[in-house]
């Protein structure tokens, strides 16, 4: 029989997008207490059924969906094959490590198995048999079965036996991409893996006064605190400019800088910097839905985090890094000269172009992106990020042409850069871009 918190939740998903919900009002309409609604209510935002909004009150929300494989485990496995469980379900939360493919004899194939890897492999007892005993769960292809021997050992072993219609080369494939996705979405920074988390966090409230808030800065060295009201949402921002020759009696509400700018632990590191560049910001509040403080990031921060990224081995590549990895760099002219400016070939394969055979529009912008990006810097300007690419096509750039493109720097500032890039196939310019870069700098 159900419980009424259950009874609660499943009376809340049954709610249109967008309907309010109140304590009183789940309290009067189930014929529960409030303190029951309340539990209820609380354990359906923490599962994305419902968020509260300031000003506005708890709505029913859509169910915040998992967009992407945080673990690559041997049931996620099972939804990306299209399979069935034959044994060993128990096991099924184990992570995949790596994958092996059963198209050699016993005595070869043993040296492959570890314990965690997946045997993927056809109707052969023998092969499946012997990967369990390695410690590997086994994925049998071409829709086999297997004998009732070998489904009691993996539930004895807790070491799964997936089956799929499937051949072994599109098996592979596909599980493939799902380990090369998970190795992407590992490198690229959240907010959530860096961010000052509230209990190491200094902030001030509404109620504090300009004493309160220089006795602080005394305390920390700091000079930018997140003000928030008597329920933890972020109000405000303090800085030292704000209480300049303010008198110590006076409430920071009155000199604060109202509605700043937010960041959540889901959002990458990279928007975030770039929202500190363009608004000049050293200090961001890091919040929840209901605006709630849940710590700070700092331009530093930021800064040593996208740092890191530029010296990380890449694990994975993007399509980016499939198309900038055919750029090749020239620094010297024909008679061994160095020029001033590197300048850089690149070749039209069949990969990147459209339905008319002509280099695609994303690939020749992604192209000046990675050129860009390179020159700032060979300058020392690292941390640049494009702003804007105006991009003009003079002629169609076919199949198989070879481009030679030179940028040009046309102003290199403290915190911006603009570049005019020229593309010429046989000294013939067919496609020229203005790129407006800006540049984070050490705080």
């Amino acid at each position: 029989m159900a419980t009424k918190h259950d009874l609660i939740l499943a009376h809340i998903e049954s709610l249109q997008v967008g309907e309010k919900i109140s304590v009183r009002g789940i309290a009067k309409s189930l014929d529960v207490s409030e303190g029951t609604a309340y539990r209820a209510i609380k354990d359906a935002e923490n599962i994305g059924l419902v968020s509260t909004i300031q000003r506005v009150g708890t709505i029913r929300i859509e169910r915040k969906l998992k967009k992407h494989i945080e673990r690559l485990t041997f049931g996620e496995v099972v939804r990306i094959i299209e399979g069935d469980v034959l044994g060993g379900a128990n096991g099924l939360e184990k992570d995949l490590n790596k994958f092996v493919i059963g198209a050699m004899t016993e005595e070869a194939m043993q040296r492959y198995i570890t314990p965690g890897s997946l045997m993927i492999v056809g109707n052969r007892l023998d092969a499946q048999k012997l990967a369990l005993k390695e410690g590997a769960p086994v994925l049998i292809t071409g829709g086999f079965d297997t004998s009732q021997e070998i489904r009691a050992l993996a539930d004895q072993l807790a070491l799964p036996i997936l089956r799929t219609t499937y051949d072994t080369f599109t098996v592979a494939s596909m599980i493939n991409r799902a380990m090369s996705d998970q190795l992407i979405k590992k490198d690229i920074l959240l907010v959530g893996d860096i961010y000052m988390p509230l209990e190491k966090t200094s902030y001030l409230t509404t109620s504090d006064m300009i004493k309160d808030y220089r006795a602080l800065s005394d305390a920390t060295q700091h000079s930018r605190y997140p003000v928030v009201n008597k329920n933890t949402r972020v109000v405000g921002i303090v800085t030292a400019k704000d209480v300049l020759g303010k008198a110590d009696t006076q409430l920071i509400e009155r000199v604060m800088t109202k509605d700043p700018r937010r960041v959540k632990k889901e959002m990458s590191v990279a928007s975030v910097s770039h929202q500190m560049i363009w608004d000049g910001l050293e200090v961001m509040p890091v919040v929840a839905d209901d605006l709630s403080l849940l710590g700070i990031v700092t331009r530093q921060d930021v800064m040593k985090a996208m740092q890191l990224v530029q010296r990380q081995p890449q694990l994975s590549d993007t399509i980016s890094d499939q198309i900038t990895g055919e750029i090749q760099s020239i620094e010297q002219d024909i008679e061994g000269n160095k020029l001033p400016t590197p300048q850089f070939t690149f070749g039209v394969t069949p990969q990147m172009v459209d339905e008319l055979g002509t280099i695609s529009f994303g690939v020749l912008n992604e192209v000046i992106a990675s050129i860009t990006k390179r020159v700032m810097d060979v300058n020392n300007r690292r941390n640049a990020w494009i702003e804007q690419v105006s991009l003009h096509y003079f002629h169609l750039i076919q199949l198989e042409s070879e481009l030679k493109i030179e940028p040009q720097i046309l102003e290199l500032g403290r915190r911006s850069a603009k570049l005019d890039i020229n593309v010429f196939i046989e000294n013939s310019l067919v496609a020229k871009a203005i790129v407006v870069c800006q540049v984070m700098e050490r705080p």
